[in-house]
């Protein structure tokens, strides 16, 4: 019988190989960010960063079956660029996949435009930009101003009742994640954007106006008034805890009223006038722009709703939206407690430049929309 003969002299050599190579191996791997780690939320990025024509062609290879609903002007995705893609993250044709990394700040219009409004592209994109932490967990309010003699100019139409109405039940519930977001035109003396903050005079209004519109149309609606900074304070955190804090006000209203079947999370962005006011008929607006998170398993459903009432905004209000635009995981929150319904979405009121005549103009807008959507979907369903 043969017996292999081991060098007793290289043997040392050997095992201090192979344990170098576990410990560099080991190393390797254990030295990656977690979201950098193969795993199945990495899987699914990998999946969700293709489009759904690139997949359909993928199992068209062992299926052909699936290829023949495909549009005959489609064209399979070179494997090269599959390739490419995967190694590194870099999308042939999208420059933004290769700078997005490298230049600081590209990374904030790497969001993907569904629905591009008047003038929207990945220059002026929406963008937050987070107040100073310690300005706004201090507790101080700059002195307001032009907050008295705010005008409405639909007021008129209020005494009119609607002609549906959800029978008493509230079906729509407004959260304000970033409670603080305030207008500079209203903030004395503050001219930093980064400062547009406010306990009382800020986003919380516009929530408030945009309620009592959907009620004039005939749909129950809760406005929850939170204060977050307050919130933030109490557990002793930041900003970056908001939607972990706003997402626990969601699932209570849920969890108390089976009845809520839309769900707004109304914003501010930091993009300046230019961006987010327009002229409509001789009267200024503040612009809006649809949020909607990729990375939840309602995004296709909320992705529609969004887009259904930018499409009856946009006829109505000509350039009022900025469109339907999608951030995933790496460049946002990526989730905005849009996988607590199909039916919720993040909705950006203005600029730090705004005025609230023109928020409430906008509210008003964007409440005739969605009374639209709503009662179209219902009179459907009840057919």
């Amino acid at each position: 019988m043969f017996t292999p003969q081991i060098n007793m002299k290289r043997l040392p050599i050997l095992v201090a190989g192979a344990m170098l190579f576990i410990v560099i191996a080991t190393s390797f791997i254990t030295s990656f960010e977690h979201k950098y780690r193969l795993s199945s939320s990495m899987m699914h990025k990998w999946l969700t960063d293709f489009s759904g024509e690139a997949l359909v062609y993928f199992i068209g290879w062992e299926n052909r079956y699936f290829t023949q609903e495909l549009p005959k002007e489609s064209k399979p995705p070179a494997l090269s660029s599959v390739l490419l893609e995967l190694a590194t993250s870099i999308k042939p044709g999208d420059i933004r996949s290769l700078l997005g990394n490298e230049l600081p700040g590209f990374a904030l219009y790497d969001s993907t435009i569904i629905v591009a409004g008047k003038g929207t592209d990945y220059t002026n994109i929406g963008y937050e930009s987070p107040p100073p932490m310690e300005l706004l967990l201090s507790g101080e309010d700059a002195e307001v101003q032009d907050i008295e003699r705010l005008e409405d100019p639909d007021s008129s139409d209020s005494d009119n009742p609607p002609n549906q109405t959800t029978d008493g039940k509230t079906v729509a519930y407004i959260y304000h994640s970033h409670s603080w977001e305030s207008f500079l035109p209203h903030l004395k003396g503050v001219t930093n954007p980064d400062h547009a903050i406010h306990s009382k005079v800020n986003i919380t209004m516009v929530g408030k106006k945009l309620g009592e519109d959907l009620e004039a149309h005939g749909i129950g609606t809760s406005v929850d008034m939170t204060n977050m900074t307050e919130l933030l304070r109490k557990n002793n955190t930041d900003y970056r805890k908001s939607y972990p804090m706003s997402r626990t006000l969601v699932q209570s209203a849920m969890a108390s009223n089976h009845n809520l079947q839309l769900i707004f999370d109304l914003h501010r962005d930091s993009s300046r006038r230019k961006t987010t006011t327009a002229t409509i008929d001789g009267k200024s607006y503040a612009r809006v722009l649809f949020v909607i998170g990729t990375a939840n398993p309602h995004f296709e459903k909320n992705q529609e709703m969004a887009k259904e009432i930018d499409q009856i905004l946009s006829k109505k209000f000509p350039g009022l939206s900025r469109g339907v635009i999608g951030k995933n995981k790496t460049k946002g929150n990526g989730v905005y407690n849009q996988d607590l319904s199909d039916h919720s979405l993040l909705i950006e009121f203005g600029g730090v430049d705004n005025n609230m005549d023109e928020l409430y103009r906008s509210a008003d807008a964007v409440a005739d929309a969605v009374a639209q959507y709503y009662w179209n979907k219902k009179n459907v369903k009840a057919e």
